[in-house]
């Protein structure tokens, strides 16, 4: 008797695919569709785990969406912070 063969869930090759691109091309689009496709991938799995493989290609393409909207944000609140202060050091040096 022959187990049957499951298949590789293609929204999770995508969201791979897409988290990867997010760190290397594009930022904000390759890691939105890498958080939306794991999320649904993760869905399509679970509701069907004897058809459909590759739950860990969807977390790692989760992960590599988040920790790039994470990373970009934080870059954000840096680069608003140091000119912020720049600002201020000079409105206070324009004072003195």
């Amino acid at each position: 008797m022959q187990a049957p063969v499951r298949e590789t869930n293609a929204m999770a090759v995508v969201s791979l695919i897409a988290g990867i691109l997010s760190w290397i091309v594009l930022p904000i689009i390759g890691s939105a569709a890498a958080i939306v496709c794991g999320h649904m991938a993760r869905a399509q799995i679970r509701r069907e785990p004897a058809r459909y493989d590759g739950d860990g290609m969807a977390i790692a393409g989760l992960v590599l969406g988040w920790a790039s909207v994470i990373v970009g944000l934080l870059t954000l609140l840096v680069v608003v912070l140091f000119f912020g202060g720049l600002a201020a050091v000079f409105a206070f040096a324009a004072n003195q």
